[in-house]
């Protein structure tokens, strides 16, 4: 080997021995070698790599509010009642001979339901017709006498005693042909009564009384015979709570709504199975007075039911304006996000940056959320991807505007 590649370890072996270090020794040759190659190494390394390039704007959907003039409704739930409900009772007593009608079929006012023996007030009918011929019979008499009387008065001397009397017995007379024809009005009701008629138009239930039984009637505990409801129309019962209440007196007050005492006040209702609220009606009746236990007031409403869709009893969803007509901003409910305790949205600004706007949301109208504060009506949103933006960053905004909902206006709630 040469002096030249000698050197090195020459050298590293010259170097002084630190102070108090003890058993230090020289690198070996090798050693050196593989330090001397580390540092060739490290000289031949290529410059630092270039910063990589900033991600490119997420895409995002941004779209203006909707504007639209809502109007916001509130939601109870209730059950129908019949308008007339009437239970069917004998007004004379005696044996039933025949049902006329089908367990719970539609019957209309006037249809014969029941038929009691009427052999017993048939009888009574002529007897009350015989007393009234006799009654008559003795006036006529009363009567004649009175006039032979007047004409003896005249032409002879007929003490006047004589002529009051015949004056008496026509007014008595007179009385007992009232009192009979009264018997006789008394006796043709009784048989009339011997057939039981529907008081009103609607649907019948079960008969509760079959022929041969023998009933009471024309008293408070006449016998049941059957029940009747009215089917059309038909009123719908339910609560307000008293702060609902008082706000819709209030808004009476201000002129927003129409007072439901003067005016009918159109209302929504749905069945179970209804996906919407369909059925429109009016509400017509608000009690006088506040339940004491619950705070609330009873409210009716009415509805047509020409098709027997509603039957009494069921209940049933029902909804009536809270809020008189105001223009909305209307968004997606997609649009919004949460931050914490608040419900914000992004508004795309200047260079197409984002900025989070806190807003106050109100109900929901058509699939859409009413956004009371916190949005100007030209500001740009972003409503799809979310996700994927955050406060101060640039987009990609496409734009695309807020489509109306098609078919049926759902009321805001």
């Amino acid at each position: 080997m040469s002096a030249t590649a000698r050197r090195p370890a020459q050298v590293i072996s010259r170097l002084p021995t630190p102070e108090g270090a003890q058993g230090w020794r020289s690198p070996t040759p090798r050693l050196a070698a593989a330090l001397a190659l580390g540092a060739l190494a490290a000289c031949d390394q290529p410059e630092a790599q270039t910063a990589p390039a900033s991600p490119s704007p997420p895409r995002v959907t941004v779209s203006e509010p909707l504007r639209r003039a809502v109007t916001e409704w509130d939601e109870y739930s209730g059950r129908f009642a019949a308008v007339a409900h009437v239970e069917v009772r004998a007004r004379v007593g005696g044996a039933v001979t025949e049902v006329h009608f089908r367990d719970g079929q539609s019957v209309r006012r006037g249809d014969l339901l029941f038929t009691i023996d009427p052999r017993p007030y048939q009888a009574a009918l002529a007897e009350a017709q015989g007393r009234l011929a006799e009654a008559r019979a003795r006036l006529d008499l009363a009567q004649r006498e009175l006039v032979r009387a007047n004409e003896l008065r005249r032409s002879q001397d007929v003490p006047e005693a004589v002529v009051d009397q015949r004056a008496e017995m026509v007014r008595a007379g007179n009385a007992a042909v009232a009192v009979a024809e009264a018997r006789l009005r008394r006796a043709q009701l009784d048989l009339d009564w011997t057939r039981v008629e529907s008081p009103v138009t609607g649907r019948i239930g079960r008969h509760l009384v079959s022929p041969g039984n023998i009933i009471s009637g024309g008293e408070a505990a006449s016998t049941l015979l059957a029940v009747v409801v009215s089917a059309d129309p038909i009123d719908f019962y339910f609560d307000v709570d008293q702060s609902a209440y008082l706000r819709y007196q209030r808004l009476v007050r201000e002129g927003g709504l129409p007072s439901p005492r003067e005016a009918a006040t159109p209302v929504l209702l749905a069945l179970g199975d209804d996906p919407a609220f369909s059925h429109r009606g009016r509400m017509d009746f608000v009690d006088n007075v506040a339940d004491a236990q619950t705070g609330t007031v009873r409210v009716r409403a009415r509805f047509a039911n020409p098709d027997g869709a509603f039957t009494p009893g069921i209940f049933a969803r029902l909804r009536l304006p809270g809020s008189a007509e105001y223009e909305a901003l209307l968004l997606p409910d997609s649009a919004i996000g949460n931050d914490q305790s608040r419900r914000v949205v992004f508004v795309v600004g200047g260079e197409n940056r984002v900025s989070m706007r806190e807003v106050r949301l109100g109900r929901l109208v058509d699939g859409l959320r009413v956004v009371r504060e916190g949005l100007r009506p030209d500001e740009p949103v972003v409503v799809n991807g979310l996700q994927r933006v955050r406060a101060g960053q640039p987009v990609a905004p496409e734009r695309r505007p807020i489509e109306a909902p098609t078919g049926q206006r759902e009321a805001a709630r």
